[in-house]
């Protein structure tokens, strides 16, 4: 085998240099695309600029700023975020946005699922999704608005307790007289439970009065007329319950005055020995009339006839302002889930399911088995999305929850405003949340971005 020289024919000239022995010219490195990297980064310039301006810099700064004392001029070490874990209104806010990560994107983007799988056979499927979506279009203040409203705990102006009071008084009637009593002067006395009885047994043949007091004009029956003096009946027991004040003044007490209505609906028991014998209801003038058998009992006036009204839920109460406001966050955001699910539904291959149902799969097989797996990946990006939004949530909490019950609902967003501005302000403390924030995003963003990743392999 022979090896050729520098000068023979066979030579082969170094890679440096062309076949003719001059030197290969030097190239320029470009991009896939064709662009040199120096027009590129002279495009990416005002962006990477404006990055670190508006990113870059304040992230950085609020590190800094976060070991500093509250005036900004003194070094105080992890104090700042040693007060996260031991002031009790930043770790209400803390436990509170534990929550919100758990249920709201979670309740929302089930919620999403089944409205878009539902939705699918329909034929008003369409207009269901745009009225699920609407909300979308309404900003955070106008939601917080109309949610404030319709938690609030009048039942004439909040539809929540409206609706809880209408089922409420459908199974049981609230009573017609709350907060009525009697006198000292009264021949009534406190009978236990709330109930009202006579100070004397009552005999037949005797007219029975019954007065009470506390009741305001307003709030009688619409139909209740002037009271009217009980007569005597042989071998009964007659009597008047009645309200015991005249408007304008000048009434007497136990006495039936022209201006005074009767207790029309009143229930009056007669009791012996412990045990109800008889009853009755007094009438539009607030006569009531007993059986003979009433005789020598006492008469009660039964505790369900002065049942307060039943108001509804405190529904922006210390208890139940966070699942509250939640559910405002839900009615916004489902229509979101709904959207990004339905797209991802009508992508999957219908032979598929359809071949699971050949095989005798039922619906929730094909549900359980086929659609949510393949739906995996949309679903992890509604998920996402979701908590990343419910970690900056401010504006909702904001406005919703009263000024009394603001820190029971409070979450780190609101915390970081009121830490940070405001008369007793201390930056420190507001850097730290900040920091915080952004700690508990940096998981939620490595998840998505290992998944666009995996994404981009297939």
């Amino acid at each position: 085998m022979t090896t050729a020289t520098a000068g023979g024919a066979g030579a082969v000239p170094p890679a440096d240099k062309r076949p003719d022995g001059g030197p290969k010219p030097v190239r320029t490195r470009r991009s896939v695309t064709g662009t040199r990297r120096v027009f590129a980064a002279a495009f990416l310039l005002p962006a990477l600029v404006l990055l670190g301006a508006l990113v870059v810099y304040p992230i950085v700064y609020s590190v800094y700023r976060s070991f500093l004392d509250q005036p900004g001029t003194g070094f105080a070490g992890i104090d700042n975020y040693t007060s996260l874990f031991t002031d009790d209104t930043i770790r209400t806010a803390v436990g509170n946005n534990l929550i919100w990560i758990v249920l709201a994107p979670t309740v929302s983007t089930v919620l999403g699922l089944i409205f878009a799988v539902l939705t699918e056979r329909i034929r008003w499927g369409t207009a269901f999704k745009l009225i699920v979506f609407m909300p979308m279009a309404i900003s955070m203040l106008a939601a917080g608005i109309i949610f404030r409203l319709v938690y609030d705990q009048a039942p004439e102006r909040g539809v929540a307790n409206a609706v809880a009071v209408g089922v409420h008084d459908t199974f049981a009637e609230s009573s017609g007289f709350p907060k009525a009593h009697p006198l000292p002067v009264h021949p009534l006395k406190a009978g236990g439970g709330g109930s009202f009885v006579t100070k004397e047994p009552v005999r037949a043949g005797t007219p029975v009065q019954l007065p009470l007091v506390g009741v305001a004009p307003a709030k009688m029956p619409g139909d209740a007329e002037p009271a009217k003096a009980a007569t005597a009946a042989d071998g009964k027991i007659t009597g008047t319950a009645w309200l015991d004040f005249t408007k304008g003044g000048g009434g007497k007490p136990n006495v039936v005055d022209p201006k005074e209505f009767g207790l029309k609906g009143i229930t009056v028991e007669a009791v012996k020995d412990g045990k109800v014998v008889a009853s009755a209801t007094a009438g539009a003038d607030g006569v009531f009339t007993l059986p003979a058998s009433a005789d020598g009992a006492e008469l009660r006036l039964p505790a369900t006839n002065f049942r307060e009204p039943y108001n509804g839920v405190d529904w922006l109460g210390p208890s139940l302002v966070t699942p509250g406001i939640i559910g405002s966050y839900v009615w916004m955001w489902a229509g979101f889930a709904m959207v990004l699910i339905a797209a991802g539904l009508a992508g999957l291959p219908r032979e598929l399911l359809e071949a699971a149902r050949v095989d005798g799969a039922n619906e929730w097989q094909v549900f359980r088995r086929i659609t949510v797996p393949m739906l995996a990946p949309v679903l992890a990006v509604v998920l996402v999305t979701l908590m990343i939004n419910v970690l900056k949530i401010f504006d909702l909490v904001f406005i919703i929850a009263p000024g009394s019950t603001q820190d029971d609902a409070n979450v780190l967003a609101l915390q970081l405003y009121r830490s940070s501005f405001g008369t007793d302000a201390d930056l420190g403390v507001g850097s730290a949340i900040a920091v915080l924030l952004l700690l508990l995003v940096i998981p939620v963003m490595l998840f998505n971005v290992r998944r666009i990743r995996k994404e981009g392999r297939r």
